[in-house]
């Protein structure tokens, strides 16, 4: 299972992010086939969101059968292969990177602050 978060300053709707979590949550393997997910309700409470978005999120995903939405039971990963492109990948860690150093830019960090933090996070 993973835990979703959204950010609002991001500049992606929240529900592309919870799509992009679920998509890297599969490619990552944090998410597994037959997996079953929180409900739409139940994620949008968590997540304090309209019930719509998480609806907008799974239907997206349930037309590229990513999920499948089962009557009564719930919605759960499909048995499809999640690959993400090398590209895809870059851009996503690239724009992970561009936010994390604007803001730690404005706390006063230099490069090497946060090069030095990173390694001692490994």
């Amino acid at each position: 299972m993973i835990y979703f978060k959204l950010d609002p300053k991001a500049g992606s709707p929240f529900y592309r992010q919870i799509i992009d979590q679920i998509k890297f949550g599969i490619a990552s393997g944090n998410l597994n086939i037959g997996e079953q997910l929180p409900t739409v309700r139940a994620l949008a409470v968590d997540l304090k969101v309209n019930l719509n978005t998480v609806a907008k999120a799974y239907k997206e995903l349930e037309i590229q059968n990513i999920l499948e939405t089962q009557q009564g039971t719930g919605t759960f990963i499909s048995t499809i292969e999640i690959q993400i492109s090398a590209k895809e990948k870059d851009e996503k860690l690239q724009d992970i990177c561009n936010e994390f150093s604007t803001i730690a830019y404005s706390y006063g960090f230099s490069v090497n602050d946060i090069i030095n933090q990173l390694q001692k996070n490994k």
